[in-house]
């Protein structure tokens, strides 16, 4: 009897588990979501902390320097190198082992997995010298010799120069040694010694010279000069100012690049504690048209580098002090991140996936919206339909048209609790898209963007741990830092808005 009856009740269980999957399917957010096992093989639902989340993740994609015995280091300002399908990222690494930012390298031919180095390529200087701290730089190579210029930030007021241009030189791209004495100081026009410092450096094979772009202020404005050195980077000349901060609010623009893309000329940069901007024009280091976001605060200190498949911009994805605030994302460095940049007809610049990373999401799971739809008409209130599962490392993709003039986008579940949903938010009435936390009631970043009713526009969402982006088609790009997630449901949502969401699909590596 006892047999036949737990028979029976297996039998039972089982016809019951296929009717609520099917009804599940079908009925979208009528029912608990039950999400896939994660490929990973982790059950998040373990991890109680943001914090002890963020510690199991293994990133890939997101490089993240690996924990040594002084603890979790991070990727801050990059300096980016190619040659011969390799590409060099240089970055100051803050904490860990690191020497107040010394230089570290990490290289990768694919941009999905990476080899880290554990000792310092350039490191700065312990007995206290004009290069206490090393500030950003970039490498180039010029006679089969490998230069690397970059910046010496003093510790001490006794020197005269608070910062200066530095030079190393090595027979390969893994290690430098300091060229002693050299320097290239402030041109006594710009009238300060403190600011002047992120060299950028181009060689010119026509004329045998290097082409140098550094980043200083004059009269309260940010600037970025040019100078021309000779082939081993002696001699430097002023050649002057090329850039002026168009927005006239900025005390600096850090890590500025130059480079050509279609016949265009183009210059990027950081501005300070803001995001990352550039400017075109029609021949090398200007004039320059006027400035325009590329991203939002979270990705910072971009540079270029080209290679065999296309144009990058290298970054790093800024991180919180602690993963479980729910106040800010501010801290300063964090994980690798790295977008193609492609050019407009009209000259525009604009952020799309790394291919290579997009094409490593080979297997498709389950969306919970029948047929891969979501239609949400919603009043003032946000409404919510639960569709996708945040694994540790996922791409979402579809497509969404709306009617009205309200918020909609993607709600990220925090803890359970929907005043604390986390939303990649857009906002047609402003133009924006947007990172909010807290329900919306709390901003974190955003980016520019001018969405039409009754258009359907494309999306690309990328999650790897907690760094993700956002990608509209060819018209805006967000970087997006979203702690505490993983394991938990993802839902659409609307307020004061008619949406639909359609071919909705999600992948998962």
């Amino acid at each position: 009897m006892k047999h036949r009856t737990g028979t029976v009740y297996k039998i039972c269980c089982s016809l019951f588990m296929l009717l609520t999957l099917v009804m599940f399917t079908g009925c979208g957010n009528d029912v608990e979501t039950v999400p896939e096992p994660d490929p990973s093989g982790k059950d998040f639902s373990e991890y109680k902390t943001p914090g002890s989340m963020e510690k199991a993740y293994d990133y890939s994609f997101f490089f993240l320097p690996g924990q040594d015995k002084k603890g979790q280091a991070y990727v801050g300002d990059t300096m980016p190198y190619y040659e011969d399908g390799k590409y060099y990222i240089y970055y100051l690494k803050d904490g860990g082992d690191s020497y107040n930012h010394s230089v570290y390298l990490a290289v990768t031919e694919d941009f999905v997995s990476y080899t880290e180095y554990p000792e310092p390529v350039l490191e700065s200087d312990r007995g206290g010298g004009q290069d206490a701290w090393i500030g950003t730089g970039s490498v180039i190579k010029v006679n089969g010799e490998y230069l690397f210029f970059y910046t010496g930030h003093a510790a001490s007021d006794h020197f005269e120069y608070k910062e200066v241009i530095m030079l190393a030189k090595g027979s390969t791209p893994y290690k430098f040694e300091k060229v002693e004495d050299y320097r290239i100081t402030p041109p006594d026009s710009l009238g300060q010694k403190r600011d002047f410092r992120d060299p950028e450096a181009q060689y010119d094979e026509t004329t045998g010279k290097i082409i140098l772009t550094v980043t200083a202020a004059q009269g309260g404005l940010a600037r970025i000069l040019k100078f021309t050195t000779d082939a081993d980077g002696s001699n430097a000349r002023y050649d002057g100012i090329i850039f002026t901060d168009p927005a006239g609010k900025f005390w600096n623009l850090e890590c500025s690049d130059t480079f050509s893309i279609g016949g265009k000329h183009y210059i990027t940069y950081s501005a300070q504690d803001d995001t990352l901007w550039y400017a075109v024009s029609d021949t090398p280091y200007g004039p320059y048209s006027g400035a325009s976001r590329l991203d939002g605060k979270l990705f910072y200190a971009a540079k270029h580098v080209k290679g065999s498949s296309g144009d990058y911009m290298i970054g790093w994805a800024r991180r919180s002090e602690s993963q479980s605030s729910t106040q800010d994302v501010s801290a300063w460095a964090g994980n690798l991140a790295v977008q193609r940049i492609e050019a407009g007809e009209d000259g525009s610049l604009y952020l799309v996936p790394a291919e290579n990373i997009e094409a490593g999401f080979v297997k498709e799971c389950t969306v919970y919206p029948e047929k891969g739809q979501v239609t949400i008409e919603a009043g003032s209130a946000f409404s919510y339909t639960e569709c996708f599962t945040a694994y540790e490392r996922f791409m979402l993709k579809g497509d969404m048209t709306f009617t009205g003039a309200g918020d909609f986008g993607l709600a990220f579940d925090f803890n359970g609790k929907k005043d604390k949903y986390k939303l990649i938010d857009f906002c047609p009435k402003e133009n924006r898209l947007k990172l909010m936390f807290n329900e919306g009631m709390t901003p974190i970043t955003e980016t520019e963007l001018e969405l039409e009713p009754g258009v359907t526009y494309p999306f690309t969402y990328i999650q790897e741990g907690s760094v993700g982006i956002i990608y509209i088609g060819d018209k805006a790009a967000l970087t997006v830092r979203l702690y505490g997630v993983s394991g938990k449901a993802i839902s659409l949502y609307a307020a004061n808005n008619t949406v639909v969401f359609s071919n909705l699909h999600e992948f998962i590596k």
